[in-house]
């Protein structure tokens, strides 16, 4: 029921029914209510307390994404939380933690108060929180600033935001969108014409060598990143067979030829886009990308190539948006010190005034590392009370002037063990900046399993740094599942019921996934503990041995 979307009520269908009575005669089906009030909240009791327990386990930073979501066919709102992190051995897990109804207006101090609720339950300390990754509204990024937790807006909305402000709203380009809309509109809405156009992509296909299908033209949804994009690529796909039944029949709309060019122009400048969000939508995806990404995507767009032509002033408009919404990236700390701790990267993506500031920065945290290391190992058990009998002389000299030569000496020894420690810092620190950077391709969580013995300290960094992603797109996925749940049929749904049933990230496919926990090629495992209804693979998980299959 959780992990395929189906209502309690399949057990009371007759195609269930005999197809149980089938394979077991004897098997007697219990009745939704047993499935609704006994099996879903004992389940869910269940991975609570698995979640509980490896939350527990020497987790020191935790990262977060949240989002709300709203039902379309009931009056419920909801808060989701989903959380994750790096355990000693680097390896990632992401967690969904909570889905919450959120009644009455959303303001800032409501989700604060949801969000503090939330870490209560769950019994996180606010101090473990590395970063909150949200959406751009202004409650959202009020009510974490009003808390005192670190936020950041999602990279993916963002660019998207910087995308539709800077071409699609464009008067030309909205004018092809729209007409393209009206002819993804026609054919999706007369079944008449959609034959004809698959006639006519047949008969153009008997003309070619290719053995391909024929492209479905898409429609784009206003709330979808990139669905303009694939519904403009999918009206060029299927150009000569548009053009076709133009001649044979009639269209609400056409392109004209210099339309047509705008178009293919237009997608040549859309696709970074699309390529970096995909990239960036991804599980493996963290801070650490945002500044080399972006600076990737700023010099391609600087570049000047022959299918600028009818798009210059576009592709202009948005390299300045680009820079005008992430031109504080390399002043963020959380930015750019996971840039410097993702060893693919390190500090090649930084203009040289930033670079200085960012190293500045990391060495500051390098030695508050070794600080609070060396605190804890001098911490003093419980000591008599009476001093060290080797002390009792330099008790007596401490007014003496044989004894501010002593105090001096040792002073000054200890400032030399200080020196000598920051100065292996330091001498760590640049080691691993001349080190030549690993392959884009590469995971970075296996060169640090690999080497934080050799460089403790900043792998004890890294293990804070890079366990946030870049995005919300985990919230995302929750509530695009939620919405499978809180279907027509389901409007009856109580948000607790909707809680323990969100099976969060349960329709992504295994593909995009790097790797399993055991034989895998890059060492980046990503059990995803989806806490509210993996009904099965869940014991394999504590101790986790495999992927969570989809």
């Amino acid at each position: 029921m959780a992990l395929d979307d189906q209502p309690f009520s399949l057990v009371e269908d007759k195609g269930f029914s005999r197809q149980v009575h089938h394979l077991e005669p004897r098997f007697i089906i219990p009745s939704r209510r047993h499935f609704s009030d006994e099996c879903l909240p004992a389940k869910y009791n269940e991975i609570a307390t698995l979640l509980h327990t490896l939350i527990d386990n020497d987790i020191r930073d935790i990262s977060f994404t949240t989002e709300i979501w709203t039902s379309d066919v009931s009056p419920v709102s909801m808060l989701g939380l989903t959380a994750q992190w790096l355990d000693k051995d680097y390896k990632l897990y992401r967690a969904v933690l909570h889905s919450q109804e959120l009644p009455g207006s959303h303001t800032a101090d409501m989700i604060r108060e949801a969000f503090e609720a939330m870490l209560q339950q769950w019994n996180i300390s606010k101090e473990i929180v590395h970063v909150v990754l949200r959406d751009n509204a202004r409650n959202m990024a009020k009510a974490f600033g009003d808390y005192g937790v670190d936020s950041l807006g999602c990279m993916a909305h963002t660019l998207q935001l910087a995308v539709n402000e800077a071409v699609l709203n464009q008067r030309a380009v909205s004018d092809c969108v729209a007409i393209g809309r009206k002819i993804v509109g026609h054919f999706k809405h007369s079944q008449v014409a959609s034959t004809a156009l698959e006639k006519l992509q047949a008969n153009l296909r008997k003309g070619t060598t290719t053995t391909t299908t024929s492209t479905r033209l898409q429609q784009d949804v206003a709330t979808r990143w990139n669905s303009t994009f694939y519904m403009l690529k999918s009206l060029v796909a299927q150009k000569q067979a548009i053009a076709a039944y133009a001649v044979e029949y009639k269209l609400p709309a056409t392109l004209n030829s210099h339309q047509w060019a705008l178009v293919e122009n237009m997608l040549t400048i859309l696709d970074p886009c699309e390529q970096l969000t995909i990239n960036i939508s991804k599980a493996t995806a963290t801070t650490a990308d945002v500044i080399p990404s972006i600076q990737a995507l700023t010099r391609l767009l600087k570049q000047t190539v022959p299918t600028d032509h009818g798009v210059k002033t576009s592709k202009e408009t948005l390299l300045e948006a680009v820079q005008t919404r992430f031109g504080d990236i390399e002043e963020k700390p959380l930015y750019y010190l996971s840039t410097l701790l993702d060893p693919r990267y390190k500090d090649r993506y930084f203009t040289l005034a930033s670079k200085r500031q960012a190293i500045e920065m990391l060495r500051e945290q390098l030695h508050n590392v070794v600080e609070r290391d060396r605190r804890a190992t001098d911490t003093p058990g419980p000591q008599p009370d009476e001093p060290p009998a080797k002390s009792s002389r330099g008790d007596e000299n401490n007014n003496t002037l044989l004894g501010m030569f002593e105090a001096f000496r040792e002073e000054n020894t200890y400032a030399a063990t200080e020196h000598q420690e920051n100065s292996r810092v330091d001498a760590n620190l640049q080691s691993y900046l001349l080190e030549a950077t690993l392959p884009v391709n590469r995971c970075p969580l296996e060169y640090w399993r690999s080497n934080q013995s050799r460089y403790e300290c900043l792998a004890q960094l890294a293990r804070k740094y890079l366990s946030a992603p870049c995005t919300s797109v985990d919230s995302e996925r929750l509530f695009s599942a939620a919405g499978h749940i809180g279907k027509s049929g389901r409007s009856r749904y109580c948000d607790q019921a909707l809680e323990f049933l969100d099976p969060s990230a349960g329709q992504e496919s295994e593909d995009s996934y790097p790797a399993s926990i055991h034989g895998s090629p890059c060492g980046f495992p990503i059990p995803f503990l989806p806490g509210l209804a993996r009904l099965r693979d869940l014991r394999p998980l504590f101790p986790p041995s495999r992927l969570c299959r989809q």
